[in-house]
């Protein structure tokens, strides 16, 4: 048969789509950020004021994509919105940066997570945990050309176990401390040095590096049974699932670890269960932070690939990616390009740290695109004419914009070398646009 003739099969529900969006976001950031952000702020309530903050910040963004992803139901997410809202230049510089460095670094990112963790159990060295790292990213690439609902299965049951596992560690946690909270009143200068309002910044980008996984629930939508019900169900319900356990377990390491023992720590989740429940604890959470992980990386493999996908159908991709299997009906080409390239930035770039660093700041950058994108559909009445439509508009969605501008404008004044540096990355897609795709849009 014929691969132009086929489609994307429809066959994912409402707990797909929860189990897509807990599964992404809910990754390392819980497990690899909190010890980081307590080096910026003084206090446990400044840092939660901060992860509320954000939690209600991205809940609105989640809604604003709710809307677009049911106004257009469409393979592609993002891509989609950006190409029909302003052309095909924007819409191939988006797909770009996700091929080049915002989806592939954290796949690249978390399979070296998965490695270390597995280096709890098993003694490995440096060259060991990369090839261990390869071969996870190896593993759920063919799970995921082995068919959509088989990676949607590993996705539902990576998001029970990490719900289960959270809610169970943050709810025991806190009972067994017994009402010893003591640590949560204390207060210590930051170490940081960027100044108050660039440490506010700097950990701001770090606990929206944890909440980002929502954005992708479109990115799916032609695989979607009723996409208009399911993506905003899933919005509402996975997004509450996911600020209920970050604050859940951001209050337990702070009970237990308080201030200075968060800052002296590099795995808090384990130091903190080591406290409670003792070495059995440290096993535990290393489990868990393996699941959660490669849920992550499972979840991004299904959605990023369909926006690889989705350009090469349109022309503003390499027409090799323009392939769905006859027997498994899955982008191959797509899954394939992702984890070829997240092995290379795996291998170039080496540590997590390095590979996930500037990765919020540009998913801002279109962050900012398609909320104007929502406005301008919304004065044109574009899309399903039966789209879910985000309550109090244009006033929530405008402090959304007003928001994101703002976080760019100061990240790229307190860090512009970095955000220089990121920024170059997204632009490299410019050349390669003129060169190989403009002639074959305009013809």
């Amino acid at each position: 048969m014929n691969s132009a003739s086929l489609e994307l099969k429809r066959s994912l529900g409402i707990f797909d789509g929860i189990g897509l969006l807990v599964g992404i976001t809910i990754g390392a950031g819980i497990y690899s950020t909190p010890q980081i952000i307590a080096a910026y702020l003084s206090s446990y309530g400044t840092i939660m004021l901060l992860w509320i903050g954000v939690a209600l910040f991205v809940y609105v963004g989640s809604l604003i994509y709710a809307e677009l992803g049911s106004r257009f139901p469409e393979t592609g997410g993002e891509y989609v919105y950006i190409l029909k809202a302003f052309g095909p230049f924007w819409g191939f510089l988006f797909g770009w940066a996700q091929l080049f460095i915002i989806r592939t670094s954290p796949a690249a990112g978390l399979s070296l997570v998965t490695a270390n963790y597995i280096g709890f159990f098993i003694d490995l060295n440096r060259t060991e945990k990369i090839i261990i790292a390869l071969s996870v990213l190896a593993l759920f690439g063919a799970l995921n050309v082995a068919g959509v609902n088989k990676a949607s299965f590993y996705n539902k049951l990576s998001s029970a176990v990490k719900i289960g596992g959270l809610a169970i560690l943050g709810v025991v946690g806190m009972l067994l401390l017994n009402g010893n909270g003591d640590f949560l009143s204390q207060t210590a200068h930051p170490t940081a040095t960027l100044g108050p309002v660039g440490n506010v910044i700097a950990a701001l980008m770090l606990v929206l590096f944890s909440y980002i996984g929502w954005d992708r629930v479109g990115y799916v939508a032609g695989e979607m049974k009723n996409p208009r019900k399911v993506i905003p169900l899933s919005m509402f319900l996975g997004m509450g699932i996911i600020i209920a356990l970050y604050l859940l377990m951001n209050t337990l390491y702070h009970a237990t670890l308080g201030m200075e023992g968060m800052r002296g720590s590099t795995i808090v989740a384990s130091d903190a269960a080591v406290q409670i429940f003792g070495s059995v604890g440290a096993a535990v959470v290393s489990l868990l932070v393996i699941v959660s992980a490669t849920g992550s990386i499972n979840g991004t493999i299904m959605s990023a690939s369909r926006v690889y996908y989705a350009m090469a159908r349109d022309g503003l991709l390499f027409k090799w990616l323009d392939y769905i299997h006859p027997r498994f009906q899955t982008p191959t080409r797509a899954i394939f390009a992702h984890c070829v390239w997240g092995a290379v930035i795996l291998v170039v770039r080496g540590t997590f740290e390095t590979i996930v660093a500037g990765m919020v700041f540009a998913i801002l950058i279109f962050y900012t695109f398609t909320t104007i994108a929502l406005f301008k559909f919304r004065r044109e009445g574009a899309g399903s004419s039966d789209a879910y439509e985000i309550p109090g508009f244009p006033v929530v969605p405008g402090l959304y914009l007003a928001g994101i501008v703002i976080l760019i404008c100061l990240r790229g004044y307190y860090e512009w070398g970095k955000s220089a540096q990121d920024l170059a990355f997204v632009l490299t897609g410019i050349p390669v646009y003129f060169l190989w795709f403009r002639s074959k849009i305009d013809s």
